[in-house]
């Protein structure tokens, strides 16, 4: 390959993708496991933190006339490599050939973090809420606030790259930066760690609890139920629970009258299995299933009843008059 006064010629776009893929495969076989940037259009970083980070970036205007080379090869896809650690970042980037680049982030002050903590922890109940960015604009901004925030200024950023530009910034460096936006976006706790800071100590302890961040009680803390019995001399039941009985059907529109009214009483179970015995002895003498229609019988044909004869009236008997007597034949004469 030409040398143009020390510097390498230009490689297209479509050739650094193209060796930047086989140089991952290369690797992937190897056995390492290389962290690349994948290649995106339009925005770099879509997540609250990943825009942050990136808007942090084009404040400074330190960086401002290397930032557009770096937007390029980052969207590219060039950044095959990409590893944050504690106060350091080292990476892999796929220009005219492979250049390694190593930036260093000092550590953010203990008593700014400090500060910074005592003024959000009152607002912050969530590592959840926290870690999604999801929280008031005045709580995000005191956050990312240039200087006395989490985001690291300018002269805290130290980085160097094994090519020929002797630039403040090449533009694999700023490319790098701008893979640091992008990989937030999948794990904003990258930028707590790149910080040397601990994300939980901006986290409201009452709320730990509600967020399921809570530690559970030590082992040592917690009476068994054998120590509140004696405690309270009264015997705790350490059996499995009762399942509740299953809930009563509906009843039909006639029996919920009969209960609005009160005429209907609950029955017990040994009170419904006797009525249901009793229904069903019903059912087999009567030969018929339940819910069909009953069969009407036939009527006996009774002999008509005797019609009852006056009784005989009873004639009156004679008088018989006794034989007048001469005495009383006397008397008449």
């Amino acid at each position: 390959m030409a040398d143009y006064g020390g510097w390498k010629p230009y490689v297209p776009v479509a050739e650094r993708r193209k060796k930047a893929e086989q140089l991952v495969a290369r690797a992937n076989k190897a056995g390492k496991t290389l962290s690349p940037v994948a290649p995106s259009r339009g925005a770099i970083a879509k997540t609250f933190w990943g825009k942050a980070w990136c808007d942090n970036l084009e404040h400074y205007s330190d960086y401002e006339s290397r930032l557009p080379r770096g937007r390029t090869y980052v969207r590219n896809g060039s950044v095959i490599d990409l590893q944050i650690t504690t106060g350091r970042v080292r990476a892999q980037v796929m220009g005219s050939s492979l250049y390694e680049i190593e930036i260093d982030v000092a550590a953010c002050p203990k008593e700014q973090w400090r500060t910074l903590s005592a003024e959000c922890t009152s607002s912050i109940d969530s590592m959840v809420e926290l870690l999604q960015g999801k929280l008031s604009a005045a709580v995000m901004g005191r956050i990312c606030k240039p200087g006395t925030g989490l985001f690291p200024a300018p002269k805290d950023i130290k980085f160097g790259c094994n090519c020929l530009d002797w630039a403040a910034m090449c533009k694999h460096v700023a490319a790098v930066l701008y893979g640091i936006g992008a990989r937030l976006d999948q794990q904003p706790e990258l930028l707590f760690t790149l910080r040397g800071v601990d994300p939980a100590d901006l986290v409201n302890s009452t709320g730990a609890n509600l967020s399921g961040t809570g530690a559970a009680p030590a082992s040592g803390r917690v009476l068994d139920n054998a120590v509140l019995g004696d405690v309270f001399g009264i015997d705790i039941d350490t059996g499995p629970v009762a399942e509740a009985p299953p809930a009563r059907s509906k009843g039909t529109r006639k029996e919920a009258t009969s209960q609005t009214a009160g005429t209907s009483r609950p029955t017990s179970p040994k009170s419904s299995a006797t009525s249901k015995s009793t229904t069903k002895g019903k059912v087999e003498a009567s030969g018929t299933k339940p819910g069909a229609a009953p069969v009407k019988k036939p009527k006996r044909k009774t002999a008509p009843a005797a019609s009852k004869a006056p009784r005989p009236v009873a004639s009156p008997k004679p008088t018989v008059r006794a034989p007048a007597t001469a005495k009383s034949a006397k008397r008449r004469g």
